[in-house]
């Protein structure tokens, strides 16, 4: 999770629509792995971690990021959760990306790194922001270096080293009215960099999750649009 984001949010990111939801389809993108062991790469505030951490059979996690101030762990319902500024090599079965490849400048390198400290076979869930023609100031303030179609984010896991199992997109039931947005705000040149990311009352937080969660029983099946490209693959 984007530390930008979570002060936004004011800590409150586990009851917004946005994270809610992706939290949730990530749980569905491994639905069967159960994994044991995650490193979260670019963890941020390990929001992700967290979720993964509260499924039966998952006993812990490492959050690995350079922007942590000093190593510490802490412990969720008894389970270790460490952060890490970095990590030589990894014996978990389960790597996480999530919105991390668009803020370098050498994304196939990021993953290759990683690729080569976990062994043979271990998945890694990749997400990105979706289509270069939905950029708008929300990327420039996040720090962006570009957005995905599913075949360029797939192009750069395989050749960083993956094998790519399922690809897909999210928040599809959302992508009508967002993409005719930014292209509004780009015809009026409304490109400041800004989150658009907002705290919002209860209904229509209800409302925006209530559509997101339509979607999680066929969303694995969208490879045609949507905010979010998402992505399971396997070291090869």
């Amino acid at each position: 999770m984007d530390l930008k984001e979570e002060g936004i949010l004011g800590g409150e990111a586990g009851a917004h629509w946005y994270y809610r939801a992706k939290s949730a389809a990530l749980i569905r993108m491994i639905d069967g792995l159960r994994p044991r062991s995650v490193l979260d790469v670019g963890a941020g505030s390990g929001f992700f971690s967290r979720a993964i951490l509260s499924m039966p059979g998952t006993v812990s996690a490492t959050c690995v990021d350079p922007g942590y101030a000093a190593d510490r762990d802490e412990l969720i319902g008894g389970k270790p959760l460490l952060f890490r500024r970095g990590v030589d090599r990894s014996e978990a079965d389960l790597v996480l990306m999530m919105d991390v490849l668009e803020h370098v400048d050498d994304d196939i390198g990021l993953v290759r790194e990683y690729a080569a400290k976990v062994p043979r076979g271990v998945r890694f869930v990749i997400t990105v922001p979706a289509f270069m023609f939905l950029w708008s100031g929300h990327d420039v303030f996040l720090e962006h270096r570009r957005r995905y179609t599913l075949g360029r984010i797939e192009a750069v896991l395989r050749a960083g080293g993956l094998g790519v199992e399922r690809g897909c997109y999210f928040y599809g039931v959302l992508f009508p009215v967002a993409a005719a947005s930014r292209l509004i705000g780009r015809a009026r040149r409304r490109a400041e960099p800004q989150s658009q990311l907002r705290r919002h009352g209860a209904l229509p937080n209800a409302a925006l999750w209530w559509a997101c969660r339509a979607e999680l029983p066929f969303f694995r099946a969208n490879r045609l649009a949507g905010l979010t490209a998402m992505v399971l693959a396997a070291k090869a």
